[in-house]
């Protein structure tokens, strides 16, 4: 079990059509009680899609009951009429539920931007009868229905003293910074209030989701959701919690970045000596969207060169004749010149580190990327046919 392993939640999914393969594309998950708390967070993009328009202002407006996702289509740019797909969606799942107000339904989709026609509408709202009478509170396919270029599953269960933590995320492409980069779905069984959940899912996204850059592309969709059930009857301190959730967090961060489309380096970025984190965020992030330096890792060259002329493109306060730069632990630049052999390092595992200190103070900050491969740029070619 996932987001049903904590106490007071029941989840469920079916197919509707919207994908081809026949797969599950329609997910729920209900908070049953005996409390409920809720805290999201949303993509920075401007170019937002019509269930993050809605679950944005329902957030705001009161705790949720529950939240629906689809796959198979992203509901983004679909005009008014895309705008009344999700409030009828929440509409139907409230009217099944028993909840006397659609306002405390979140809704999710992604796919293709564009896709949200009426065939569309019809076949998830008609849908949502099915969907409830299925929920379970063992229920372990939700995390399967709102795959879409993702191989597998993203899935963690976190056990507290007393309270538990489930959580299913999805996301393959289009990962880039912006408060959140994907789907994802945590419940918690803890006693704890918006705020506090609030909190610890902004600190959590912040140094995990936000962390994760893969190919620099921010969504339209990319959703957090916590929902606090407090059917263990337990309430952790707020630390505790929000330890525990960063962990779950940063767990869900390691897996999305293991299955980014096409990707066949796993590169973790790490900048030492900064002056400060953000100097080391920007730092990191400059290396993990240059195409050059992908490239390379992904022909299995160290090219500490590219990575030296990544870092002077920004404003971070370093004297690029001082850096080092290692890569898997093999030392290859010293102070802006050479120092070992690039014979002597392997980058044929897929686990690459590579490690970069400014020598400009003692912050630090590690960013998760891939490198760049001929299976991305054909997947993302062929990705709306």
């Amino acid at each position: 079990m996932t987001v049903t392993a904590p106490k007071g939640f029941r989840s469920a999914s079916i197919p509707v059509g919207l994908k081809s393969t026949g797969k599950p594309d329609l997910a729920l998950v209900v908070n049953d009680g005996p409390e409920r708390a809720s805290a999201a967070v949303f993509t920075s993009n401007r170019a937002q899609a019509n269930p993050i328009l809605w679950s944005r202002s329902a957030i705001a407006g009161g705790a949720a009951h529950a939240i629906v996702l689809n796959s198979g289509g992203a509901n983004c740019f679909t005009g008014d009429f895309g705008y009344a797909t999700t409030r009828l969606t929440a509409e139907a799942v409230a009217r099944e539920i028993g909840s006397d107000d659609a306002a405390r339904i979140l809704v999710c989709s992604t796919g293709l931007i564009g896709t949200g026609d009426q065939t569309f509408r019809d076949k998830i709202v008609g849908g949502v009868p099915a969907l409830v009478a299925a929920l379970a509170a063992d229920d372990r396919t939700a995390a399967s229905a709102i795959l879409t270029t993702d191989s597998v599953e993203k899935t963690v269960v976190h056990h507290g003293d007393g309270w538990t933590i489930g959580a299913i995320a999805k996301g393959a492409g289009m990962l880039a910074p912006g408060l959140a980069t994907m789907l994802v779905v945590i419940t918690t069984d803890a006693r704890l209030d918006d705020a506090a959940l609030d909190r610890s899912l902004r600190a959590a996204t912040s140094a995990s989701f936000d962390r994760l850059d893969s190919d620099g592309c921010m969504s339209t969709n990319d959703q957090v959701t916590l929902l606090a059930s407090g059917a263990s009857g337990v309430a952790p301190e707020e630390a505790d919690f929000a330890a525990a959730l960063a962990a779950v967090c940063d767990s869900l961060a390691a897996q999305l970045q293991a299955d980014a489309e096409g990707s066949s380096h796993d590169i973790d970025i790490e900048v030492r000596g900064a002056a400060s984190v953000a100097d080391a965020l920007e730092v990191g992030r400059s290396v993990a969207r240059n195409n050059l330096f992908k490239a390379a890792i992904f022909g299995n060259d160290p090219n500490w060169g590219r990575v030296l002329a990544a870092i002077g493109t920004t404003e971070a306060a370093f004297d690029p004749y001082s850096v080092d730069v290692a890569f898997n632990g093999v030392r290859l630049c010293h102070a802006g010149a050479p120092d070992r052999p690039v014979e002597e390092c392997d980058l044929t595992p897929r686990r690459t580190h590579v490690e970069i200190d400014l020598f400009a103070g003692n912050e630090t900050a590690t960013i998760r990327t891939n490198d760049l491969t001929h299976e991305y740029v054909h997947e993302n070619s062929a990705y709306s046919s």
